[in-house]
């Protein structure tokens, strides 16, 4: 049997064969002695021998053969494949074919960085092959989705919006991901938690991990197409709101995560215009400390907060909530409820 696991996100990929290998252990070989890792760019002598080798004192027998496509011996490669293709390959051996190199790697043109035309025929062969499974990086909906999915098996829960801001400022650097999902079910699990700062809709919801909770464990990612959205709604100048919340959607951000980012961010112009009626002479490092905010974040808001009277951001602010209930309680779609908004706008 050959198997090949390949793709760029390599958390996933190396989790799948981790789960392969204990299944086989479980069920075929509880001793371990019949489990072999090969990686072929150290031990490329190794491969061949190794695939060939009959199990022992047991039925089957399973090789790991890490990075195959990386490999430069081309004679090695061929031989792999004429085996592969002609179904040489021992009956008792599950052959596991595991590829980590980024694709980059691999050429458009069936070449490779080290392998050449060999390695990239080896490629095509392999991904024919009835078990080949593929890992590509999660992105938007399908990321967010993801994460919910291991903070759940965690035991954990967390909101659409925090999970929406994981995705968007971490990307597809699964192992990252991985490590702060970690930190986050730890964190929100503790006794000792100091619960941070929330909106009057995130208080009194348990344990769930919420949009300020991941904001302590992680710097946003400064958006200026976010700054300039709010300026367009503060101003009330509807054309350029309609166009920049129309390119975030074109853009295939999630229509909850655009909005959570509008929202908080009428929270923190509010907070900060607030903040500067009582403080006006503070710089934007003072204020940034006071409302526990990135200085460049600050800093980018203050030619709105300085623009704007208190007054005028609390009534968006309000406004925007009164969305934030109705798409939460099943009073309408949110885009429906956000172009509504931004059409009232004066």
């Amino acid at each position: 049997m050959i198997i090949y696991i390949y793709g760029a996100d390599t958390f996933r990929s190396r989790k799948y064969l981790r789960e392969m290998v204990e299944q086989f252990k479980k069920k075929r070989d509880p001793q371990g002695y019949n489990v072999v890792f090969v990686d072929a760019q150290k031990q490329p002598e190794k491969i061949l021998g190794e695939i060939l080798t009959a199990p022992f004192l047991a039925e089957k027998r399973m090789i790991i053969v890490e990075n195959v496509l990386s490999i430069s011996d081309k004679e090695l490669l061929a031989g792999l494949m004429e085996r592969i293709a002609k179904g040489k390959t021992p009956e008792s051996n599950v052959v596991v074919f595991w590829q980590g190199e980024k694709t980059r790697s691999v050429s458009a043109k069936g070449g490779s960085a080290s392998g050449g035309k060999e390695a990239g025929e080896m490629e095509k062969l392999l991904a024919k092959e009835k078990y080949a499974t593929g890992f590509e990086l999660l992105t938007g909906a399908d990321l967010s989705k993801w994460i919910e999915q291991e903070i759940k098996s965690r035991e954990g829960k967390i909101s659409s919006s925090a999970a929406q801001f994981l995705a968007q400022n971490v990307g597809g650097d699964m192992w990252r991901l991985n490590s702060l999902v970690d930190q986050l079910v730890a964190y929100t699990s503790s006794p000792g938690r100091q619960t941070p700062l929330r909106s009057p809709l995130e208080r009194g919801k348990g344990e769930e991990i919420q949009l300020a909770d991941v904001q302590l464990f992680l710097e946003e990612k400064v958006d200026d197409n976010i700054f300039n959205m709010a300026e367009a709604v503060a101003r009330g100048d509807r054309k350029m709101a309609f166009k920049l919340i129309g390119a975030q959607r074109r853009a295939g951000e999630d229509e909850g995560y655009v909005f959570s980012m509008i929202l908080r961010q009428f929270r923190i112009l509010v907070e900060l215009r607030d903040l500067f009626e009582r403080e006006d002479n503070a710089t934007s490092e003072e204020l940034a400390q006071k409302v526990g905010l990135h200085p460049f974040v600050v800093k980018k808001s203050l030619p709105m907060v300085k623009k704007y009277n208190l007054e005028k951001l609390k009534e968006l602010y309000s406004r925007l909530l009164q969305i934030d209930i109705k798409t939460k309680t099943g009073q309408g779609g949110q885009s429906l409820l956000v172009d509504l908004f931004v059409g009232k706008l004066e």
